[in-house]
């Protein structure tokens, strides 16, 4: 690929994030990585940044080499901290105002299709997309199972993954954040890929944030384990496995549980846990206020099974916490042995055991290993660095091909080969 010297080099140029998973008061691992890279291009880079997100209003704000664009959208049903885009064509035309030098796309709905368009009236432009979630598994098997059943389903993730490998093509260059993801992809005949880690920020997710007050200031008793979760309280995220695992745990652990975050079932746990020490503080949108929950807790659990990557997990390991979660999706690769443990994805019981086990030995340690394994192996520096250095330029590199090759003509694609 490009050496990153070479793609430095070039006049600065202006990169488009496009996304419907954006939420300015839900969190997420989409809205951290926006902010984060913001932050990567505005300080480490001479180019400029184009973000396209839903939001209440038709908006645009640029400030300095910095555009933070927001396009009108109804809010998710069920998830009312979530909007989603329907008026594609506010967003083409955004695209062509700015006709920004490459298009990262980070969600498979709608928007990547906005990115095509453009680029049939715009040949130059470099497409990238992220294969961020193994959607037609985790989305589509998972709710069409709930609504129709297992023969049902099982079509519908077979037409999600034909969708995806339609989609996919269309690209310059597609990113996962696990190596399983991209092997996915290469079935599909996606093989322009790279694999991208994700990062942490060690200097706010440290074990120095704890805050010995944090268990009083939520009520909750100052004995026994605290767990914690941190995203999205969802059927996604398997936020209910969590409350059922809560309630098979031994009495006599005394264990308390937080879950921050926001979601379609916050509201039906609050009131299947009333009489637990299980609190919902909602979502924290200061990082250091997230990293103070972390640090102050002793033991992160999660449920999904379907995790892509997990940056909840990797905060919480860099804040010094054990995990005890699923052995399914990107966990077994966040969570090797020595730094947590694992059970059967939706086994409550299981959960519950390995909690107790986790606490009852030496969990100190264990946190302590979990917070070398995370700064050493998860930087957001890395993260950008590849992406810009290496992903980019090959994106770039194909679509001047493309151009070359006279693939395109004004307004219209022409087959390969023509």
């Amino acid at each position: 690929m490009e050496s990153s010297a070479a793609f430095r080099a070039h006049r600065s140029l202006l990169i488009c994030d496009l996304t419907q998973s954006y939420s300015s008061s839900a969190g997420g691992g989409i809205s951290t990585y926006l902010r984060e890279k913001r932050d990567y291009v505005l300080r480490s880079t001479p180019h400029r940044l184009l973000q396209i997100v839903p939001g209440p209003e038709d908006r645009v704000i640029e400030r300095g080499r910095h555009i933070f664009a927001q396009v009108r959208a109804g809010q998710v049903p069920g998830s009312p901290d979530y909007r989603f885009i329907l008026r594609t064509g506010k967003v083409r035309a955004l695209l062509a105002r700015f006709r920004p030098d490459v298009i990262e796309s980070l969600c498979p709905w709608l928007l990547p299709w906005s990115a095509v368009h453009h680029r049939r009236y715009f040949p130059q432009t470099a497409l990238v997309a992220g294969y961020r979630t193994d959607f037609p598994n985790a989305h589509v098997y998972r709710v069409g199972a709930e609504l129709f059943g297992e023969t049902p389903a099982r079509l519908l993730r077979d037409l999600a993954y034909r969708y995806a490998a339609r989609l996919y093509r269309e690209f310059d260059w597609v990113y996962t954040l696990s190596d399983d993801a991209r092997a996915r992809l290469a079935a599909l005949g996606i093989d322009r890929t790279s694999r991208l880690p994700l990062g942490v920020d060690a200097a706010v997710f440290t074990p120095e944030a704890r805050d010995p007050g944090y268990r009083a200031s939520l009520g909750l008793p100052e004995t026994g384990p605290l767990l914690i979760y941190a995203g999205r309280i969802d059927n996604e995220k398997r936020a209910d496995l969590l409350l059922a695992m809560f309630r098979r745990l031994p009495r006599e652990l005394g264990a308390s549980m937080v879950m921050v975050g926001d979601g379609k079932l916050r509201a039906k746990l609050i009131e299947e846990s009333r009489g637990l020490p299980v609190v919902f503080p909602g979502f924290v949108q200061d990082r250091a206020g997230l990293a103070r929950a972390l640090a102050s807790s002793d033991i992160y659990v999660s449920g999904m099974a379907d995790e892509t990557f997990g940056i909840s997990v990797i905060e919480a390991q860099a804040c010094g916490l054990p995990v005890v979660g699923v052995a399914g999706g990107a966990m077994p690769d966040r969570v090797p042995s020595g730094l947590g443990l694992l059970g059967p994805p939706g086994d409550a019981a299981a959960m519950a055991a390995n909690v107790a086990t986790l606490w009852r030995g030496d969990h100190n340690a264990m946190g302590a290993r979990a917070r070398e394994a995370a700064t050493r192996d998860y930087c957001w520096q890395r993260t950008f660095s590849q992406l810009f250095d290496r992903i980019y330029p090959a994106a770039m590199r194909r679509a001047a091909r493309r151009v070359r090759a006279g693939h395109y003509v004004a307004g219209q694609v022409l087959p390969a080969g023509t």
